[in-house]
Protein backbone atom coordinates (compact mmCIF):
# COMPACT_ATOMS: atom_id res chain seq x y z
CA UNK A 1 0.00 0.00 0.00
CA UNK A 2 1.10 3.23 -0.65
CA UNK A 3 1.04 5.98 1.57
CA UNK A 4 -0.93 9.37 1.38
CA UNK A 5 0.40 12.27 -0.35
CA UNK A 6 -1.00 14.76 1.75
CA UNK A 7 -3.47 15.67 -0.58
CA UNK A 8 -7.23 15.43 -0.54
CA UNK A 9 -10.06 13.14 -1.61
CA UNK A 10 -12.62 14.09 -4.54
CA UNK A 11 -15.05 13.01 -1.56
CA UNK A 12 -13.14 15.32 0.87
CA UNK A 13 -13.47 18.05 -1.82
CA UNK A 14 -17.00 17.20 -3.05
CA UNK A 15 -17.91 17.55 1.14
CA UNK A 16 -16.07 20.76 1.31
CA UNK A 17 -17.85 22.19 -1.85
CA UNK A 18 -21.33 21.83 -0.63
CA UNK A 19 -20.75 23.24 2.86
CA UNK A 20 -19.34 25.78 1.09
CA UNK A 21 -22.38 26.34 -1.11
CA UNK A 22 -24.48 26.00 1.81
CA UNK A 23 -23.24 28.48 3.60
CA UNK A 24 -23.09 30.98 0.86
CA UNK A 25 -26.79 30.16 0.08
CA UNK A 26 -28.25 30.57 4.14
CA UNK A 27 -25.72 33.86 4.10
CA UNK A 28 -27.32 35.45 1.22
CA UNK A 29 -30.77 34.85 2.05
CA UNK A 30 -30.08 36.52 5.40
CA UNK A 31 -28.84 39.77 3.67
CA UNK A 32 -31.70 39.57 1.38
CA UNK A 33 -33.81 39.33 4.55
CA UNK A 34 -32.38 42.31 6.05
CA UNK A 35 -32.74 44.16 3.21
CA UNK A 36 -36.82 43.23 2.78
CA UNK A 37 -37.04 44.20 6.42
CA UNK A 38 -34.83 47.87 6.06
CA UNK A 39 -37.10 49.02 3.12
CA UNK A 40 -40.22 47.68 5.39
CA UNK A 41 -39.03 49.66 8.53
CA UNK A 42 -38.39 52.57 5.91
CA UNK A 43 -41.61 52.85 4.57
CA UNK A 44 -42.82 52.33 7.74
CA UNK A 45 -41.25 55.34 9.21
CA UNK A 46 -42.12 57.70 5.93
CA UNK A 47 -45.86 56.62 6.80
CA UNK A 48 -45.96 57.81 10.51
CA UNK A 49 -44.13 60.77 9.59
CA UNK A 50 -46.65 61.56 6.95
CA UNK A 51 -49.60 61.27 9.55
CA UNK A 52 -47.66 63.39 12.06
CA UNK A 53 -47.09 66.02 9.91
CA UNK A 54 -51.33 65.92 8.50
CA UNK A 55 -52.42 66.06 12.17
CA UNK A 56 -50.29 69.30 12.98
CA UNK A 57 -51.44 71.04 9.41
CA UNK A 58 -54.83 71.03 11.72
CA UNK A 59 -54.25 74.72 13.30
CA UNK A 60 -58.02 75.24 14.17
CA UNK A 61 -60.08 71.88 14.29
CA UNK A 62 -62.87 71.80 11.97
CA UNK A 63 -65.31 68.86 12.20
CA UNK A 64 -65.25 66.22 9.01
CA UNK A 65 -63.11 63.91 7.20
CA UNK A 66 -60.65 64.61 4.56
CA UNK A 67 -58.13 62.05 2.28
CA UNK A 68 -55.55 62.29 -0.59
CA UNK A 69 -52.36 60.68 -1.24
CA UNK A 70 -48.86 61.44 -1.56
CA UNK A 71 -46.57 58.96 -4.08
CA UNK A 72 -47.40 55.29 -2.94
CA UNK A 73 -49.42 56.42 0.08
CA UNK A 74 -52.78 57.19 0.77
CA UNK A 75 -54.19 59.20 4.02
CA UNK A 76 -57.40 59.70 5.55
CA UNK A 77 -57.66 62.45 8.37
CA UNK A 78 -60.69 62.87 10.99
CA UNK A 79 -61.48 65.44 13.22
CA UNK A 80 -64.27 64.82 15.76
CA UNK A 81 -65.59 66.87 19.07
CA UNK A 82 -65.09 64.67 22.12
CA UNK A 83 -67.03 65.39 25.59
CA UNK A 84 -65.26 67.04 27.91
CA UNK A 85 -66.87 66.98 31.16
CA UNK A 86 -64.21 68.10 33.51
CA UNK A 87 -63.56 71.20 31.46
CA UNK A 88 -67.44 72.36 32.00
CA UNK A 89 -68.02 74.70 35.19
CA UNK A 90 -71.25 74.49 36.22
CA UNK A 91 -72.92 78.08 35.99
CA UNK A 92 -70.82 78.78 33.18
CA UNK A 93 -70.36 78.36 29.91
CA UNK A 94 -67.66 76.06 28.31
CA UNK A 95 -64.64 78.05 26.70
CA UNK A 96 -63.06 75.36 25.69
CA UNK A 97 -63.57 72.17 23.11
CA UNK A 98 -61.58 68.85 23.01
CA UNK A 99 -61.09 67.98 19.35
CA UNK A 100 -59.79 64.15 18.22
CA UNK A 101 -57.76 63.98 15.43
CA UNK A 102 -57.32 61.13 13.64
CA UNK A 103 -54.91 60.04 10.55
CA UNK A 104 -54.24 56.90 8.89
CA UNK A 105 -52.12 55.89 6.40
CA UNK A 106 -52.38 52.78 4.15
CA UNK A 107 -49.79 51.61 1.76
CA UNK A 108 -48.79 48.42 -0.16
CA UNK A 109 -52.46 47.06 -0.20
CA UNK A 110 -52.00 45.67 3.47
CA UNK A 111 -50.29 47.95 5.53
CA UNK A 112 -51.29 51.31 7.67
CA UNK A 113 -50.73 53.07 10.01
CA UNK A 114 -52.50 55.50 12.56
CA UNK A 115 -52.01 58.45 14.46
CA UNK A 116 -53.96 59.78 16.88
CA UNK A 117 -53.94 63.18 19.07
CA UNK A 118 -56.28 65.45 21.16
CA UNK A 119 -56.34 68.97 20.50
CA UNK A 120 -57.82 71.27 23.05
CA UNK A 121 -59.02 74.68 21.37
CA UNK A 122 -60.59 77.97 23.13
CA UNK A 123 -64.07 78.46 22.01
CA UNK A 124 -64.33 81.96 20.30
CA UNK A 125 -68.22 81.31 19.80
CA UNK A 126 -69.23 81.93 23.71
CA UNK A 127 -68.89 85.01 24.86
CA UNK A 128 -66.80 85.99 27.32
CA UNK A 129 -67.47 88.09 30.53
CA UNK A 130 -65.32 89.98 33.96
CA UNK A 131 -65.76 86.44 35.95
CA UNK A 132 -64.31 83.90 33.02
CA UNK A 133 -61.13 85.91 32.77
Amino acid sequence: MRGRDGGFTLLEVLVAVAILGLTVVVSIQGFAAGLRLLKVAGDHQHAVLLADQKTREVVRPTLGRDDGSEGPYAWERNVRLLEAPDLVVPGRPTRWKVYEITVQVTWAERRHVEVATLRTVLDTDTPEDESTR
